[in-house]
């Protein structure tokens, strides 16, 4: 392929999470050129997940066997899949969309789908930016088996702190989950599991104030909603689950985005500008989940091979 074929596609596809290889799929099997970018490790946040049990056809596998499946499922079709592609500049107004990637040169289509999916969130405080790498960590997956045998905290109270608590017992001695609520807004299953493992204790209505210890973490100092008390739990590691923020920063002034920084489409997942669609945890919805953001690139692909098809139709007319 030549340079000049490298650089112009059918669709481009930034993100290569859940969302954007499932597009990426439905593409590749409509015959579309189809181009899918991602600005670190292919898979995002599915990567990192210990155990998918939830997964429709698959009793349980790791999120990282089902990245792999995806990936050789859109490269198959013809897809053309790039990790580590930092976006350096983005030009979606005009009828060819222009997509400037660092290091590979620029890329050109009539179609875009953003499924830039989400980064965690963070506390922001001081000391938990002082003891990243040091102790505190937010990818059980990458990080559990350093802390076997240790004792460490587990902090947040959805389904993903609880999966993932339950997970870190195969290496910790003491998993402690710290919620900041007195109830978790995880399911009921995800509750259960957690509360029957005799590894795993519950420290409720607790907000972090402080990480601490010296070079590394040592303890999680949390304020007791109830009571104004400070309280020390001993601790090596610290596991965050508190959420993610949407990986959209960079497309303020590109599409709409709603107050939370969510890219705001309609149900075939349009977004404010034609030849630009949204999928996956990026968007505005309520539930994000695997088969969520699947769902979303589902109908992101086949909303964008229908504006394909009319932007063809209409040439031709023209033509005529």
């Amino acid at each position: 392929m030549d340079t000049h074929d490298r650089s112009e596609w059918d669709v481009i596809v930034i993100g290569a999470g859940a969302a954007g290889l499932t597009a990426g799929i439905y593409l590749g099997r409509a015959r579309q050129k189809t181009l899918i970018l991602d600005h670190a490790t292919v898979g995002g946040q599915m990567i990192l997940t210990y155990a998918v049990a939830n997964y429709p056809g698959v009793l349980e596998a790791s999120g990282a066997s089902i990245v792999h499946t995806m990936r050789q499922q859109a490269e198959a079709v013809g897809c053309t899949v790039m990790g580590n592609a930092d976006v350096l500049r983005v030009d979606l107004r005009g009828d060819t969309k222009i997509v400037e990637v660092d290091d590979e040169g620029t890329f050109t289509a009539p179609v875009v789908i953003l499924a830039t999916g989400g980064i965690p969130r963070r506390l922001g405080l001081d000391s938990e930016e002082a003891f990243q790498a040091r102790g505190i960590s937010y990818c059980a997956t990458c990080d559990g088996d350093f802390f076997t045998d240790q004792d460490i905290v587990v902090i947040g109270g959805g389904n993903s702190a609880l999966e993932e608590a339950v997970s870190l017992t195969k290496y910790a001695s003491s998993v402690t989950v710290i919620h900041e609520f007195e109830e978790f807004q995880a399911q009921p299953w995800a509750v259960e599991e957690a509360r029957k493992n005799p590894k795993v204790r519950f420290l409720m209505a607790q907000e972090v104030v402080e990480f601490v210890g010296d070079g590394t973490l040592a303890a999680v100092v949390t304020r007791d909603k109830r009571s104004d008390e400070l309280v020390r739990t001993e601790a090596n590691g610290a596991f965050l689950f508190i959420g993610y923020v949407p990986n959209t920063r960079w497309l303020e002034g590109v599409v709409a985005l709603n107050s939370r920084g969510e890219i705001v489409a309609d149900e075939d997942l349009r977004t404010d500008v034609p030849g630009v669609f949204a999928a996956g945890d990026a968007r505005a919805k309520r539930y994000r989940q695997i088969t969520t953001a699947v769902a979303d690139g589902t109908v992101a692909a086949l909303s964008a091979i229908a504006y394909l098809t009319e932007r063809a139709r209409g040439a031709v007319d023209s033509a005529a």
